[in-house]
């Protein structure tokens, strides 16, 4: 799933940092029963006005339309004054702690609490350790992928022109934003500090076109006129920034991709894996020698099915992608395939659906070199009047030449977990609910990590993964597999127990992957999210726990469509508090019944 909240805590990434906010009003699919949202959402508006102070395009994506058009706060003291804000409203809701009786409340006012020790945290450690790089190209396509989102309205969409305007520092007392970035680097050179990973920045170098082409299609397709002046200005500064980049940024850069150890270690909290990487690696190896196990009792099944001559899993997984599904045919298959998943959830009483199909789509060429996987785009989360999610669907990374082809996601007996994943049971189903049930601010957008989201992602693979046919269900193990692996090679390259080389041999032979999608694997655990590969199993892992716990607990009255609900009824709470709920409320109001 693309997250809204991604990047270190660092002071010139503070639009990826912060957590994404939402209109400051009431949400209009809030039971009006639950007195405590609204008392909760006072509470949480505070900190996400705030914020958008720092981080508008993040506010303006979510709904808070005031901030249209504005642009990151990347002015000099950035991190100083980010922090004395954060800490000032920590100050103020640690009084409403000592004071609030509500326990749903108080819950909350800790999640935001959490967030701002987190992104304080974040903050002071980053600049510590870490020269202030920005990738402005991918930055600013990203911000104009959501202000030109077609959901959002033509309205809307026309203050994307004054972003860009601000971008090139075209409107009145703006800067370029490359201006602005060159700066905070600048700012931040100092003694004991280390650059940003050499392959990071080549990466991105390579894609500068890419971005700026998919800038302009971006608002060629909106159809916003006025354009021309600010998109050729901007076009000349992210070409020179990109000159910029190899004399200043190169020369700095470091050879060893691994990050400090105290923020990798911050990196594993921050995404909420909470044990220490040694233990993540011990219990993920236990887990691929069983999902191993289970594939080759499987694979001569599938053999047999399609009358394919060699049996085991690797050679039956390279057959089944074979049956290529055509790019110009992609979205009508997945259709049909989301259409059956939406009637078998009902029939088999997995969970609860909403009477609309999931809304999916191809990457653009642009979004694909941003993001090369598959993934689901949240809508906005609270004051939504009507925008839906977005499976994804990406086609190769336009930059990586011959091998941008993936052959992991284009075949039929892939689409049923992917679409499990990515869209119902997933996350578009996870997201989905959280509007139409409504759910507190703060547990929409603050409680927000990797372990919970991706957590709930593979649950729903393995809640469909019966159903599916037999080859569907092999992908979904070689899946689950890959996920087992991330967990395993993602801390093991970053303690240096493991090289990128064998990493990557260990991917092709073992899970069976794409060159293509070995590398995008190898990059993910080296430089694109250090830290968060490991959280789909972790999560995962937690949540099964707390099924079977359940289950015991409730023996004959436990029924899983409610459990199902009730878990997807709290938004993105985090996994130990997830925990104490069903403990305390889900599991006696079953027992009574």
């Amino acid at each position: 799933m693309k997250t809204r909240s991604a990047a270190l805590f660092g002071a010139a990434a503070l639009a990826l940092a912060i957590p994404a906010v939402a209109q400051a009003q009431e949400s209009s699919t809030a039971p009006a029963s639950q007195d405590w949202i609204a008392k909760s959402n006072e509470y949480t508006q505070q900190l996400m006005l705030a914020e958008a102070q720092f981080a508008p395009e993040n506010a303006s994506s979510n709904g808070l339309e005031q901030f249209d058009g504005k642009a990151i706060d990347l002015g000099p003291d950035l991190s100083q004054r980010y922090i004395a804000m954060e800490q000032a409203q920590r100050a103020r809701f640690a009084a409403a702690l000592a004071s609030e009786s509500d326990p749903l409340v108080k819950q909350d006012l800790q999640i935001l609490i959490d967030s701002i020790d987190q992104s304080v945290e974040g903050t002071q450690l980053t600049d510590r350790l870490q020269l202030t790089w920005i990738d402005v190209p991918q930055f600013i396509f990203g911000s104009m992928n959501s202000a030109l989102d077609a959901q959002i309205g033509a309205k809307r969409q026309a203050k994307a022109l004054e972003l860009l305007q601000r971008y090139a520092g075209l409107y009145p007392g703006s800067t370029p934003l490359t201006e602005l970035a060159k700066a905070r680097w600048a700012e931040s050179l100092g003694d004991g500090k280390v650059g940003p990973y050499k392959g990071r920045v080549e990466d991105t170098l390579g894609k500068t076109e890419t971005y700026i082409a998919g800038i302009h299609a971006l608002f060629a397709k909106a159809n916003i006129k006025g354009s021309d002046k600010a998109l050729a200005t901007l076009d000349r500064q992210l070409r020179e920034y990109a000159e910029w980049e190899k004399a200043n940024v190169l020369p700095k850069a470091r050879d060893d991709f691994r990050l400090p150890p105290e923020l990798y270690a911050f990196r594993l909290k921050q995404f909420g894996i909470d044990i220490p990487p040694e233990e993540l690696i011990e219990r993920a190896r236990r887990g691929f020698y069983d999902t191993r196990t289970q594939m080759m009792a499987l694979a001569p099944q599938v053999a047999a099915k399609f009358g394919f001559e060699k049996t085991d899993y690797p050679s039956v997984i390279a057959a089944l992608k074979k049956d290529v599904i055509p790019n110009d045919e992609m979205e009508t298959f997945y259709a049909g395939v989301l259409g059956q998943i939406d009637k078998m959830i009902t029939d088999e009483k997995i969970i609860d659906v909403p009477d609309f199909p999931v809304l999916m789509r191809l990457g653009t060429p642009a979004e694909n070199a941003s993001q090369p996987a598959p993934h689901m785009q949240p809508p906005r989360l609270i004051g939504n009047t009507g925008e839906r999610g977005q499976f994804v669907l990406g086609t190769g990374d336009p930059s990586a030449g011959p091998d941008a082809a993936y052959d992991d996601f284009n075949f039929k007996a892939a689409s049923w977990t992917l679409s499990a994943h990515e869209a119902r049971p997933g996350h578009e189903l996870q997201f989905a609910q959280m509007v139409l049930r409504g759910v507190s601010q703060a547990r929409a957008l603050y409680a927000f990590n990797s372990v919970n989201a991706e957590g709930w992602g593979l649950y729903a693979e393995a809640e469909f993964m019966p159903y599916e046919p037999i080859e569907g269900q092999l992908i979904a193990l070689q899946f689950l597999l890959l996920r087992e692996s991330r967990a395993i090679l993602d801390p093991m390259l970053n303690l240096g127990m493991i090289t990128p080389a064998e990493a990557t041999k260990w991917l092709r032979e073992e899970v069976g992957l794409s060159v293509a999608m070995t590398k995008q694997e190898v990059d993910r655990y080296t430089f694109r999210g250090q830290g968060q590969a490991g959280s789909y199993f972790y999560g995962y892992g937690k949540l099964a726990n707390l099924r079977i716990e359940t289950e015991v607990a409730l023996s004959d009255k436990f029924d899983r469509t409610a459990f199902n609900d009730f878990v997807i009824s709290q938004g993105l709470l985090p996994l130990g508090q997830l925990a104490d709920t069903v403990r305390s409320d889900f599991i006696p109001a079953q027992l009574a019944k």
